[in-house]
């Protein structure tokens, strides 16, 4: 009987505790991304009780009590403890770790956790990266990364920016920085779909980048894409639709206006005309002479704003769909894209249709096979061509008021409509009938064989190629004066094909000595090549514009037939060592030695070695119990890297070909072209690097400061040589020069706040960087290179920096006192005002700088709930933009239209302006590159703002979804600047115009204007 009533009380108080036992169910997710975390570990707090989540998130546990608490952990991101209480159901959203040491960083032939670093390395997750709808990567990156700035100079659809890492290295060189994209070496950045970058890391500084040798002197830039993940297939839906909106504007004068300041110029006609030989305008405004623009009244009968014919509201689309999937031995991933993007200004549009696949798989124990191949096929309508011709952009602005687009009749008005007017198209009809179609193909691969051939030691054989077509279809209409009328219409065709070939082998060693050491030893070699085939044909006067580029024998007159045909290739061999003690003491030595065709027989190969160092303070026992600082590393490296991109065949003499007459017939010549540098080799850059990495409360805190300082030395420069050579090119490439950029690079990213439901993280980059030419010539003598606008507008100086404008002082005008001073210059009262050398001639100096001496970018996240929220501040101080535009828009009164600011212009009670009195152009003072058009181009722009919403989990788990997403943003809400154009960010000449595109940045002759662009997009998981 005992016994039983023993059994009794156990079975009791197990069935009591059974009912005290508490099941908890629940789901884990990514906190900014609302992605479902597998594998995430869920532990009952103080035992060791737990469980980990399936691959949808999911977890089950029993609980004892309410009482009883859980801790989730996972690696990159902070733990997270949650008390069970009387909920049976806990979803839980785990914040990321900022910086984290265990991520795992891309390099060059290898990857490496971030805490072993000894280089200036910087990483960026995929979607990090595209937070905002933009075509290409290059737009994507700015803002992002201390020491990399990035310039959207162009905002034409489908257009690159300009992406510089720590300053200006080199003058006539490329200034780009290498990009690899899964490792193939040297990809067009542009030509991929940024949605399928999985991350980006930016290599800054000698130990780095020197495993790329002659290629990384302007930094390395490695985009590794989405690859397969084991597990049930993974599908992902990116889709967003944006609107583009004008939201700045360039006032010009109206009809009113325009009639006004036209007949004050003629009227000032006797003070600056004092012969009278053209005081009478051409043509009389008014309905006598100009019956289709006036009424009776002499009244403008049409008031057209070009800004509204021209710039229009846009809508653009893209949409990205990828598969992701595969087991313990094989992966997989499928991905289809396509960008329909419409520009700001109309009949500008770019188009791209994307595919891309990648295999990995483990088909013997010692042996791992893959590798991906992208196919990318892009169109672009390009219609604001050139610079400084009457393109689309400055007939904006120099057409005027009084004409309209069409006449009832429905034939083109435009200026050349009024006698005496510079005969312009209208914009309207230049964007319609004058156009360039850019077709492009690329293929973009790469297939591997990785051998383990013991437990330490691999090889790795890597083939990758990218092979690329471009067409390019242009045509100008019959009817559009001043640009093809004369010539009947105009049709070109230029295409190119471009094969490129690389072929990577290296063993890597990962070589554990003791329990202190580590070691990992690689050893490559590579060989690559680059071939490309140019044709071009150029036909004029066609018999109707329907034939266009499309058939171009319809022309009767062939003014170009083309051909041409050119590549270079490089073998090198390369090594690195990293070196681990304790995880405290790092160090990394690396060596590469090139050699290249592009280089003379006396210097085929260039050596460039690196070494760098780290030193984990937060490791040493005085530092691992500490409450505050929970990481420390200080870094320093040192070390060589070059540059090569000066084109072919620099260093060899060069013959043309070229025909001429003789005796009435066409016959072939050979001329002397270029005479060749049999000693050239490549520019050497020397790099010193120092960082230091802190974090803070348990790293809530993560700062990043580094130092550099680098001097690239033997420049290649292009040098004159004298006419008498003979040589139709009278330059030749040297290495003479040096030039010094130093820099300081701050990151620091903050968790403000972090509770179960609320997070608030912040992060600001800064960047500041000093150049300063050393050398030049052996004379030191000013370099002017180009591009030149009106003169020389801007000058190579030893002790100044790359891009110092260079021109004239404006003071003002002349004012009634100031009579006898302008006549002692040849001048009016009521004339531009300038400083002046004693002897009387003009006074040039440097009045400005291109580029910036600091940028800095600084975003806020905010996630609370299912809801997230988060803006881009980008600031950028400490620069110059020439508004050179004013040459055409403020000095030529009676040949084109003006901006509002003429009414501003000298009268005699207005004397105190920096415009001159308006008079006829054919006698006015003539224009000089100044101080009035280099204006103050700094700028803060609220660059990104998006809010976003996470459907909540019992919705996702009744539709069977992982995640759905929606979002809204805008670009570009506002712009704070002085500058008075439609942006200060800027380049209207680029490498198309003028000696040297590198020297062109923040010159607007006639910009497209950056939009404000509001979106809608949608992330599903399933």
């Amino acid at each position: 009987m005992k016994q039983k009533i023993l059994q009794l009380i156990l079975f009791a108080f197990l069935a009591i505790n059974a009912m005290a036992q508490q099941k908890v169910t629940g789901r884990v997710f990514n906190a900014r991304t609302a992605e479902p975390l597998p594998g995430v570990s869920v532990q009952l707090k103080g035992t060791t009780t737990g469980t980990t989540t399936d691959e949808n998130g999911n977890y089950t546990l029993q609980a004892p009590n309410s009482k009883s608490v859980l801790t989730f952990s996972y690696t990159g991101f902070t733990s997270q403890d949650v008390t069970v209480g009387t909920t049976s159901s806990h979803d839980v959203r785990l914040v990321e770790v900022v910086n984290s040491l265990n991520d795992i960083v891309v390099i060059g032939y290898g990857t490496v956790k971030k805490s072993d670093l000894t280089g200036a390395v910087v990483g960026i997750k995929g979607e990090q990266l595209m937070d905002k709808p933009v075509a290409n990567v290059t737009q994507a990156l700015q803002g992002k990364i201390a020491g990399v700035e990035v310039s959207v100079n162009s905002n034409a659809p489908g257009d690159g920016a300009k992406v510089r890492v720590r300053g200006l290295g080199s003058i006539n060189s490329s200034l780009n920085p290498l990009y690899v994209v899964d490792g193939v070496i040297g990809v067009d950045p542009n030509s991929i779909n940024p949605n399928d970058i999985a991350s980006l890391e930016v290599l800054k500084d000698a130990s780095s980048t020197a495993i790329y040798g002659s290629r990384g002197a302007n930094g390395v830039i490695m985009i590794t894409t989405r690859r397969g993940r084991a597990g049930a297939t993974r599908v992902t839906y990116d889709v967003n639709v944006n609107r583009n909106e004008l939201y700045r504007h360039l006032p010009t004068l109206n009809s009113e206006e325009f009639v006004k300041i036209y007949n004050e110029s003629y009227a000032n006609g006797q003070k600056f005309d004092p012969l009278g030989q053209v005081q009478v305008p051409p043509v009389q405004m008014n309905h006598h002479d100009l019956p289709l623009l006036f009424d009776a009244n002499d009244k403008p009968l049409y008031n057209t704003n070009w800004e509204n014919e021209v710039y229009k509201p846009a809508y653009s689309q893209s949409h990205n769909l990828n598969f992701q999937g595969g087991n313990d031995k094989s992966l997989y991933s499928v991905s289809l894209g396509y960008l329909d993007q419409n520009g700001l200004m109309i009949q500008s549009w770019f188009k791209r249709y994307s595919a891309r696949i990648t295999m990995d798989n483990d088909v013997k124990s010692w042996l791992r096979v893959g590798g991906n191949l992208s196919v990318i096929k892009s169109q672009q309508r390009v219609v604001s061509d050139g610079n400084g011709g009457l393109n689309v952009p400055r007939m904006v602005t120099e057409e005027v008021a009084l004409v309209p687009v069409k006449y009832p009749d429905g034939t083109w008005a435009g200026n050349n409509d009024i006698a005496g007017l510079e005969g312009g198209p209208n914009p309207v009809n230049i964007a319609t009938n004058r156009y360039t179609i850019n077709n492009n193909m690329q293929t973009l691969g790469n297939a591997y064989l990785l051998f383990h051939i013991t437990k330490e030691l691999d090889f790795k054989t890597d083939f990758g190629f990218n092979l690329s077509s471009q067409k390019n279809n242009f045509y100008s209409s019959q009817n559009l004066a001043h640009l093809s009328q004369d010539q009947g219409g105009v049709a070109n065709i230029n295409a190119y094909m471009n094969t490129y070939w690389q072929s990577e082998n290296y063993l890597t060693w990962n070589h554990k000595i003791n329990d202190r050491q580590r070691l990992t030893a690689l050893v490559g070699a590579s060989w690559n090549k680059t071939y490309t085939e140019r044709v071009r044909s150029e036909t004029q006067n066609f018999i109707d514009d329907i034939f266009q580029w499309h058939y171009q024998q319809a022309g009767t007159v062939r003014s170009a037939n083309e051909s041409q045909d050119y590549g270079f290739q490089m073998n090198s061999y390369y090594a690195r060592v990293f070196y681990n003690i304790d995880e405290k003491y790092m160090f990394t030595g690396t060596f590469r030695a090139d050699g290249s065709s592009r280089f003379g027989k006396n210097n085929k190969y260039g050596y460039f070695p690196s070494l760098g160092g780290a030193w984990r303070v937060s490791q040493e026992d005085f530092m691992k119990n500490s409450k505050n600082i929970s990481n420390l590393k200080l870094r320093a490296s040192y070390g060589f890297t070059g540059n090569q991109e000066i084109g072919n065949y620099q260093s060899i003499a060069q013959i043309q070909p070229s025909t001429t007459i003789l005796g009435n017939t066409q016959v072939s010549t050979l001329q002397p072209q270029y005479i060749g540098n049999p000693n050239l080799k490549w520019e050497k850059s020397q790099q010193f690097d120092a960082g230091i990495e802190l974090g803070l409360f348990k790293d809530r805190i993560n700062l990043t400061v580094d130092y550099y300082n680098r001097v690239t030395k033997d420049l290649l420069l292009q040098t004159p040589i004298p006419w008498s050579a003979g040589m139709t090119n009278a330059n030749v490439v040297r290495n003479i020069g040096s030039v010094r950029n130093a820099g300081i690079e701050v990151a620091l990213n903050t968790i403000n706040v972090k509770t179960k439901n609320f997070t608030w993280s912040t992060n600001f980059i800064f960047a500041s960087n000093k150049n300063k030419i050393l050398k030049l010539n052996s004379n030191g003598a000013d370099i002017f290179p180009g591009p030149n606008f009106l003169g020389q507008s801007n000058v190579l100086r030893v002790g100044e920096p790359i891009g110092s404008f260079y021109g004239m002082t404006r003071l003002g005008t002349y004012s009634d006192k100031e009579a006898d001073l302008a006549a002692s210059h040849g001048l009016h009262v009521g004339d531009r005002k300038y400083i002046y050398n004693a002897d009387g001639s003009n006074y040039y100096s440097i009045i400005g700088r291109m580029y910036p001496k600091w940028t800095g970018t600084f975003t806020s996240t905010i996630n609370y709930k299912n809801w997230d929220f988060s803006f881009d501040i980008r600031f950028v101080e400490g620069v110059n933009t020439a508004a050179t535009f004013k040459h055409s828009s403020e000095d030529r009164q009676t040949i084109a239209n003006s901006l509002k600011t003429v009414l501003n212009g000298w009268t005699p009670d207005n004397q105190n302006t920096m415009i001159s009195q308006v008079r006829n152009y054919k006698f006015a003072q003539d224009s000089h590159f100044d101080t009035w058009w280099v204006e103050d181009g700094s700028f803060i722009r609220g660059q990104n703002f998006v809010l976003g919403y996470n459907l909540p989990v019992a919705a996702l788990q009744k539709m069977k979804i992982q995640r759905l997403r929606v979002y809204a943003s805008v670009q570009n809400l506002f712009v704070i600047t002085k500058y008075t154009g439609y942006d200060p960010e800027v380049d209207t000449f680029n490498s198309s115009y003028g000696n040297n595109g590198n020297f062109s940045q923040n010159m607007d002759f006639f910009s497209y204007p950056r939009p404000r662009v509001w979106n809608l997009g949608l992330t599903l998981n399933f």
